[in-house]
């Protein structure tokens, strides 16, 4: 069977394992866990004390209590990536096993917190890094101690680039010959292109 929170494919088979295990605990706590994952997702920690209490009346073995919360990550991080409304959601989770009054204490949780779920994974989705400074210089060799006769122009170019993940800047520096400058100012004007369409 397909599922919409999955992307339109089949569910995974550990988080179906891990259906039967969330199903031990009570809704209200269901609820709250949801809540921890949530903040998890948001950038917050787990507060892991919190989440052995409300785990405890079920009798969670550690790995338990991890693979719970890796299944409610992974359904509630995909069901907001593939934009899925919290009423199917709450329809394929019961599909998949879960209790009623668990998938509607997930979706609870799930619905309250959708738009700003869908806002924190836009943001940290998809970051390029960025070219902040570039320099270039075209130097031609008129000949060597190896060569006598080179006459041969190349270009060099320093850039100085800031990746998506980190606020330090990294210096990249380069030298090639005028076929291959050429060939890369040809190649790049087709992805600019490319991407001018795109927009």
């Amino acid at each position: 069977m397909r599922f919409r929170f999955c992307g339109d494919l089949d569910c995974p088979d550990w988080v179906l394992a891990e259906i039967s295990i969330l199903s031990k605990i009570t809704s209200i706590k269901m609820k709250q866990l949801c809540n921890q994952v949530i903040q998890d997702l948001l950038d917050k920690p787990i507060d892991y004390e919190k989440v052995f209490k409300l785990t405890a009346d079920a009798k969670y073995e550690p790995s338990d209590v991890k693979a719970s919360i890796a299944a409610l990550h992974f359904i509630i991080s995909s069901a907001g990536k593939y934009a899925v409304d919290s009423d199917s959601l709450g329809s394929e989770l019961q599909q998949l096993g879960l209790p009623k009054e668990h998938s509607s204490a997930l979706c609870r949780a799930y619905g309250d917190n959708l738009a700003k779920l869908q806002e924190h994974f836009s943001a940290i989705s998809l970051r390029l890094g960025a070219l902040t400074s570039l320099d270039w210089r075209v130097d031609y060799i008129l000949s060597s101690s190896q060569v006598s006769e080179l006459q041969e122009p190349s270009v060099q170019l320093q850039m100085k680039v800031k990746p998506a993940d980190s606020d330090a800047e990294q210096n990249v520096a380069f030298t090639m010959s005028s076929d291959k400058f050429r060939v890369l100012l040809s190649e790049l004007k087709q992805a600019y292109a490319l991407v001018e369409n795109l927009a």
